[in-house]
């Protein structure tokens, strides 16, 4: 299993389970991915990689990682700082009468928003599913500047599903996600990790390359959640991703800093957000912990750039990656796929299913 994170970690679960000897490999220090949390040097448990907040309406993913963790609740809340003032995101009746001085009902902001909207037809872009959904002065002040920092790219040069990924709601609901299941691990992500991974069949090796132990290493079969352009030494070109720094930052004696987790920056600041910790742990301490983050191109990949060309090149890369036999890829690196946790852990628990239920070629 190359890659320590949700989709290397279940499908090694799996396959032990299953009776296979598994090594686990991943280049960082740690496993969990970009899911890893810890304690910072004032005992305040942050993400490392910025916020990770589980939600998902897939029984079936909650029940599995439930056989790993407890849980806290948790129903994600975000603010947005728009001409002068902190206005529920995603948009909302309380966004819209606060911001033009309005008293509408639920009647009445959808009404509102049927005048305001601009019709597009094919939808194919996010600026497309933004106008047609809430026009262009809300499109302008709280998408277009945020999108242009967290991608480098204007909303016309992404694929609609971005901005698709964004509710626009005509009632009262402030909770950012409305799935079923929406909760954090109780003893933190990692400490899930490593009960995924405690298996008498499992082997973790961490600080390992992948590239130099394939040299030396002869696997069954190998599960690939890596960056898939790499895998192929970049033989069609480099799929591009957008990367993420992260400045983290502890305030003593501030029992909280900020009225929810995540304040949104869209028109200020080189940051895009402001993540404080303790309101999505749930942890009690003196003082608080935040992190900025400022999106870039240079640095580990975070995110597939989704753009029609992007797709195009990854298809390239799809279609030899389906000729090794030996080689499974999965994950939002290995898939280029703009993949939620759960959706990555749905995705390595049918891949583990379908390749056990075959299992004359594992």
């Amino acid at each position: 299993m190359v890659g320590a994170g949700f989709a290397g970690s279940v499908v090694a679960e799996q396959f032990a389970s299953a009776g296979r000897d598994v090594l686990v490999i991943d280049k960082r220090e740690h496993i969990a991915g970009n899911a890893f949390d810890e304690y910072d040097a004032n005992g305040v448990l942050i993400h490392r990689y910025g916020p990770h907040l589980f939600h998902t309406n897939a029984k079936t993913v909650f029940d599995y990682l439930s056989r790993f963790t407890e849980w806290r609740q948790y129903e994600h809340r975000v603010r947005t700082w728009v001409e002068g003032q902190w206005l529920p995101m995603p948009i909302n009746q309380d966004t819209i009468n606060r911001l033009y001085n309005l008293n509408l009902d639920e009647a009445g902001v959808a009404e509102y928003l049927e005048r305001v909207r601009e019709e597009r037809s094919p939808v194919l872009t996010s600026e497309d599913v933004v106008l047609n959904s809430v026009g262009p002065d809300l499109c302008d002040k709280f998408f277009r500047n945020y999108t242009r920092k967290q991608w480098g790219l204007d909303l016309s040069e992404l694929s609609a599903g971005v901005a698709a990924r964004i509710p626009v709601r005509t009632n009262r609901d402030d909770r950012y996600f409305s799935d079923t299941y929406q909760a954090m691990p109780l003893a933190g992500y990692t400490a899930m990790f490593r009960n995924i991974l405690d298996h008498p069949r499992i082997r973790v090796e961490l600080g390992t390359d992948y590239v130099e132990l394939r040299k030396r290493v002869q696997p069954k079969l190998t599960v690939y959640t890596g960056q898939i352009d790499e895998y192929f030494d970049f033989r069609f070109g480099r799929l591009p991703y957008r990367s993420l720094r992260f400045e983290h930052e502890h305030i003593a004696n501030v029992e909280r800093l900020q009225p929810v987790c995540t304040l949104n920056y869209p028109n200020d600041h080189e940051y895009t957000r402001i993540t404080e910790f303790k309101h999505c742990t749930g942890q009690q301490h003196s003082g608080t912990s935040v992190v900025r983050e400022y999106p870039t191109d240079e640095g580990d990949p975070y995110y597939p750039v989704p753009r029609a060309e992007n797709q195009a090149l990854y298809k390239q890369y799809e279609a030899v990656a389906a000729d090794e036999r030996d080689t499974i890829f999965v994950g939002r690196l290995a898939q280029y796929r703009y993949y939620n946790m759960d959706q990555a852990v749905a995705a390595a628990l049918k891949v583990a299913q379908d390749r056990l239920e075959n299992a004359a070629v594992v």
